[in-house]
């Protein structure tokens, strides 16, 4: 969005209804062909700034939302005011009636334009409106594809932390088969050094008992040799 497109055009209509704004007084106090010449500039001045009001709603499309909201709602005001002036200009035309002056009743057309261009601002007014809620309503969608993104991705990752603990699991169970596999490995070393404990005692009670017997035939035959004639 420009800026100052916007300002521009904005600057324009205010200079617009602030002359369009004294038409219907003066086309009260007015006559004859200088009426014309009046209502017809009315018509041409309500077709810019009816220019101005469209140049502005497009302009607002690509606005931030905090500004067109703001600005719509500005937008709206602008065009009931423009309504309202065609509504005040559309009722001086019966008193053109009672003028009798000639050429005054020629102005009868000027109330199918007045009603021409009420129809087209409530049609825009509509229009905008219906932007509107289109855009709150696309906005809604976004917002909602958004959470459904994050609710996949959500759902993704929970996937991947049970596949993980998963596998942790198993890592656990290995890890736990194999500690059992390592008790049992040592009760087994356990019962293998029990018996090769019991068996080095009993070669020490073995030697012990060998020792004790050849010190018992050394003493027999040192006595038996010396000490008995």
């Amino acid at each position: 969005m420009s800026s100052e497109e916007f300002e521009k055009l904005h600057e324009i209509y205010k200079s617009l209804y602030d002359e369009l704004k004294l038409m219907p007084d003066r086309a009260a106090r007015c006559h004859g062909e200088e009426r014309k010449r009046l209502v017809r500039d009315f018509d041409e001045k309500v077709g810019e700034a009816e220019e101005m009001l469209q140049g502005m709603d497009k302009e607002l499309r690509v606005a931030p939302s905090s500004f067109r909201n703001s600005m719509s709602a500005k937008l709206r005001l602008y065009r009931r005011d423009l309504g309202k002036l065609q509504r005040d200009m559309k009722s001086c035309e019966p008193s053109l009636g009672f003028s009798g002056r000639p050429g005054e009743s020629g102005h009868g057309s000027y109330g199918i334009y007045a009603s021409q261009n009420e129809q087209s601002t409530q049609a825009q007014s509509h229009r905008a409106l219906l932007l509107q809620g289109t855009e709150s309503l696309h906005r809604a969608t976004q917002s909602i594809e958004r959470s459904q993104r994050i609710a996949v991705e959500t759902e993704n990752i929970g996937n991947d932390i049970i596949e993980e603990l998963g596998e942790q699991r198993e890592q656990l169970d290995r890890t736990r088969d194999r500690l059992i596999h390592t008790g049992e490995n040592l009760s087994r070393s356990r019962k293998i050094l029990r018996s090769m404990s019991r068996r080095l005692m009993t070669n020490k009670l073995l030697l012990s008992v060998i020792i004790l017997m050849e010190l018992a035939i050394l003493g027999a035959v040192v006595y038996l040799k010396f000490f008995r004639r």
